[in-house]
């Protein structure tokens, strides 16, 4: 869909993106705050954020509760949520176009008056509790979180979380509130049909009754290698796993476009170099590796699932297409095949007003960069084996990393698997 972005400063600090996307029905609504667990007081409240974000939707200047706001929101279709993460707490809608300035005070009214009460609390305590249980019986959700840890990141598992939602009071939610909702760390983006709307909701914005503060900064972990770790489940019949490698530095994206090939050439289809091989012999159903880019570092990640009985052979292929990578043993027609791959994704990724939105919130929220649609494909048509090998490289010769696992099996089993990656770094 054809768009136009312009990026808007308002009086009162907030920075955000107006997206124009000419005959769309439909407008998407996102607003982000620095306000996810990492921001929390004490780690003793660490479900603070959590819990609050869980409120978000309850009580008001306006309604008196979740249930009578939930009607009104929702009574011409619209949607709405909001999410939580280590750093950020984001509320999102999606509305008929119709409807698109009820839909926006709606949220005003929740994102900037709410009227936190002891009884929402109670129940979302429940509400979360149950959330998180449930997690704990997702092995890919207890891994990557200890994952964290032993690299060095100042995260709770699911389990430390859980320990934590009985301490927070409602003067907690309330003081996290204040503290981290102002009109300076705010960012939106609002995608529609916004021709002839724009001064509107630039006006409507700069009414909303946020206090003046300060855009947060990210913090810093120092990151270092960890030992193989098992999280032993008696329930787990076969191993879920996750290697990740850091970098100290945030990738530029140039270096993000040509890894993200990479993975695509390493485990992105059924003929891939690591994926399709395993599939090929019957040795694991689904695996992934993906690369991401962080604000002080970017990490590498392998994943997946394999049964106890074929994971050596499927870290030997590992191992040795990682080996081929450092000793550039990727060829031009692979590095083709990849390209093509990201350039359809990318015209496909731009179907609906919610997929634009998307393009352009994750990084404008994460640094305030606006990326720019049209050029994306010189981007990608750009990437060079060079740029990929040296990039893959550098996360290798960096050496900090760690493999842990779930599984029914034995800490020794991911010894032996942690041996076999290591002679990825050692190789004299």
């Amino acid at each position: 869909m054809k768009h136009t972005t312009t990026e808007i400063k308002l009086k009162n600090g907030s920075q955000g993106l107006l997206i124009d996307i000419p005959g769309a029905t439909v407008m998407s609504f996102q607003f982000q705050f620095r306000a996810g667990n990492r921001y929390v007081k004490g780690k003793d409240i660490y479900e603070t954020a959590h819990l609050m974000e869980h409120m978000a939707f309850g009580a008001n200047a306006k309604y008196r509760s979740e249930h009578a706001y939930e009607a009104d929101f929702t009574k011409n279709g619209a949607y709405h949520n909001a999410y939580t993460s280590d750093l950020s707490m984001v509320y999102v809608a999606d509305c008929a176009d119709f409807e698109w300035d009820r839909i926006l005070e709606l949220q005003r009214l929740a994102i900037c008056e709410p009227r936190f009460n002891q009884t929402e609390l109670d129940a979302e305590k429940g509400n979360v509790k149950s959330e998180l249980t449930g997690y704990l019986n997702n092995h890919n959700r207890v891994l990557w979180p200890k994952i964290q840890q032993l690299l060095g990141e100042e995260v709770y598992t699911f389990w430390q979380r859980l320990q934590t939602i009985s301490n927070v009071q409602l003067k907690d939610i309330r003081e996290h509130h204040r503290h981290t909702h102002t009109s300076d760390n705010m960012r939106f983006v609002v995608a529609g049909k916004l021709h002839g709307r724009k001064a509107q909701i630039q006006r409507m914005l700069e009414s909303w009754d946020l206090p003046r503060g300060d855009r947060f900064d990210v913090p810093k972990d120092d990151l270092t290698s960890g030992n193989p770790t098992l999280i032993r489940r008696k329930e787990a019949s076969n191993l879920t796993f996750g290697w990740s490698m850091t970098l100290p530095r945030e990738l530029t994206d140039e270096e993000a476009e040509a890894m993200s090939c990479l993975d695509q050439i390493l485990t992105g289809t059924m003929h891939s170099r690591i994926y399709g091989a395993a599939r090929k012999k019957g040795l694991a159903y689904g695996m992934f590796s993906d690369t991401s880019v962080g604000f002080h570092d970017s990490s590498w990640d392998f994943g997946g699932q394999v049964n106890l009985e074929t994971a050596d052979g499927l870290f030997d292929i590992i191992v040795r297409e990682v080996k081929a990578v450092m000793d550039g043993k990727i060829t031009e027609e692979e590095l083709a095949a990849a390209k093509s791959y990201a350039l359809g994704r990318h015209q496909m990724g731009a179907q609906t007003v919610s997929q634009i939105s998307n393009f352009y919130s994750g990084r404008f929220f994460g640094d305030g960069v606006v990326k720019d649609y049209e050029k994306v494909p010189d981007a990608i048509r750009g990437i060079t084996l060079d740029r990929m090998l040296a990039t893959a490289r550098e996360f290798i010769a960096h050496n900090t990393w760690v493999l842990a696992g779930v599984s029914s099996g034995e800490k020794e089993e991911i010894v032996q698997l942690n041996d076999k990656l290591e002679t990825v770094f050692n190789r004299g």
